[in-house]
């Protein structure tokens, strides 16, 4: 269960656990998901990485396909950007722990 404190949020390994996916043979998360784990914009996430595309390694994060996407979406019943969802292929950050 995610418990909110002002601002600390505590997530429990389940709800980690539902945020990793298996995407080209890697377990990655997703920027938003990423993003909204550490409190932040999806985009303020994407711009610090872009920014500071050097301090990570080549293989860091990659963007789905479009194949890939809608395959997700037709699976877990991502939002598409007609009724308000995302609008750019998202981002994915291997997890690599």
């Amino acid at each position: 269960m995610t418990k909110s404190n002002s601002n600390i949020t505590i997530y429990n390994s389940s709800e980690i656990q539902k945020m990793i996916y298996n995407i080209r043979g890697e377990q990655v998360m997703f920027d938003n998901d990423l993003a909204n784990f550490y409190g932040v914009e999806t985009r303020r996430l994407n711009e610090q990485v872009k920014r500071n595309y050097s301090r990570f390694p080549k293989e860091f994060m990659f963007q789905l396909t479009t194949a890939e996407f809608e395959n997700l979406m037709s699976q877990f019943a991502i939002s598409s950007s007609e009724h308000g969802g995302r609008r750019k292929l998202p981002m994915s950050l291997p997890n690599k722990v």
